[in-house]
């Protein structure tokens, strides 16, 4: 006799009680997770080996660019062909002094990677306005194209040291007649602030002196010169302790070629217009480079330019090469604000004072450091009551120096 359940009792009569269907799987959970992991293990596997990329891994953008128009072309053709590059790029912030952006190229084959610049699009015809527009109260006859932008040239006799300068004749003349001083403050362009205080605090005599490495310095060098500001461009060149002391992108260096220089150089001129001349940004290695300044300086006497050495480089060749030119030169007599306290300023202004009295004319340097501003233009109030005139440079460039 089987026994009863209580499943039994509880069932209808004359009906069997149904029965529970199991459902089994033909292999065991384990055993499943493991057959998975064992199959993505092997299909990594199998894309690893099969497929060659040295690119693997990286965040990569598609770009296109133009080879003729990369900075570094001039050295690139001077060390024979480059090997084809692909167009698969790792992304790079965007360059604001250029207005283009650095990215690293990688060779497809051997995964070597090469920094590079390239516009902004791949469009050769649209460029930004830094190189294509011509700037207000710029006169077109002084320019020409470069693969940069426009960069001053002379023609029909004009020269930018003459069309650009500031101040009228008369007012020229009658600095003939009395000591004069000319105050250049350097460094504008990066930062916005204090590049308008200058503009905006300053006399219009004050010469202000641009890198060219501001977002967009030719906006803030049209300011200046409608202030009446003379305005000159500074040009980064290799200090002694280059490269821990970096003055920027595209530096002229003693170690590359003349014509790798001047490639350069042209890429700063077009950077922004309507410039008197050029002053050294740092340098005090190249400016001391006889071969390095030579090719340099008579660039810029051949484009209609003058030139200021900063003063902070005694062994400077640039006024015998300049001289040799007959171009117009000016070395600065006296660096303002080295000691950046307004005592030390002060004290300063009145060395220039003293030179200018001697020798009829002093030339004199500053930054454009917030306290330096305000007791420039403190002391520019009360110099004429002293018997001085501040002028602009290429005033001071023009009128002779007594012995």
């Amino acid at each position: 006799m089987s026994a009863v359940t209580t499943d039994d009792l509880s069932a209808p009569l004359g009906q069997d009680r149904p029965r529970k269907r199991q459902y089994r799987l033909p292999f065991s959970a384990p055993q499943a997770i493991a057959g998975l992991c064992g199959l993505f293990l092997t299909t990594f596997l199998g894309f690893a080996i099969f497929n060659h990329n040295p690119m693997g891994g990286e965040p990569l953008a598609r770009v296109s660019y133009d080879p003729a128009t990369l900075p570094g072309e001039g050295a690139a053709k001077s060390a024979g062909p480059a090997p084809a590059m692909p167009k698969e790029a790792t992304a790079a912030a965007k360059e604001p002094a250029t207005g283009r952006q650095t990215v690293t190229i990688i060779d497809g084959s051997s995964g070597a990677r090469q920094d590079v610049m390239v516009g902004a699009g791949s469009d050769a015809a649209a460029k930004t306005d830094t190189q294509t527009a011509v700037m207000a109260g710029v006169n077109p006859k002084l320019l020409e194209p470069s693969r940069y932008g426009m960069i001053p040239v002379t023609a029909d006799g004009l020269k930018s040291f003459r069309v650009y300068a500031a101040g009228s004749d008369a007012e020229r003349a009658s600095a003939a007649k009395k000591p004069t001083i000319a105050i250049v403050v350097t460094g504008l362009g990066v930062g916005a602030a204090k590049t308008a205080d200058a503009i905006t605090k300053l006399p219009g005599a004050v010469t202000l002196a641009f890198t060219p490495y501001g977002s967009d310095p030719g906006k803030l060098v049209e300011r200046a010169r409608a202030q009446k500001h003379e305005v000159l461009l500074q040009v980064p060149m290799e200090p002694f302790d280059y490269p821990d002391n970096d003055p920027g992108p595209q530096t002229l260096l003693t170690t590359l070629s003349a014509e790798q220089n001047a490639d350069r150089f042209a890429w700063h001129m077009s950077r922004f217009q309507g410039y008197v001349g050029i002053a050294n940004f740092m340098g005090s290695r190249f400016v001391a480079t006889d071969a390095a300044m030579q090719p340099l300086v008579k660039e810029a006497a051949r484009r209609g330019l003058a030139w200021l050495d900063d003063g902070s480089a005694p062994r400077s060749v640039a006024g015998v090469i300049a001289e040799g030119q007959a171009m117009p030169f000016a070395k600065a007599d006296v660096s303002i604000d080295t000691v950046p306290t307004p005592a030390e300023i002060d004290r300063a202004l009145t060395r220039l004072e003293t030179l200018a009295k001697e020798r009829g004319s002093a030339v004199g340097i500053a930054s454009a450091l917030p306290i330096s501003i305000e007791r420039i233009g403190t002391w520019a109030k009360q110099l004429e009551a002293r018997g001085i005139a501040l002028v602009p440079l290429t005033t001071a460039m023009l009128k002779p120096k007594s012995s």
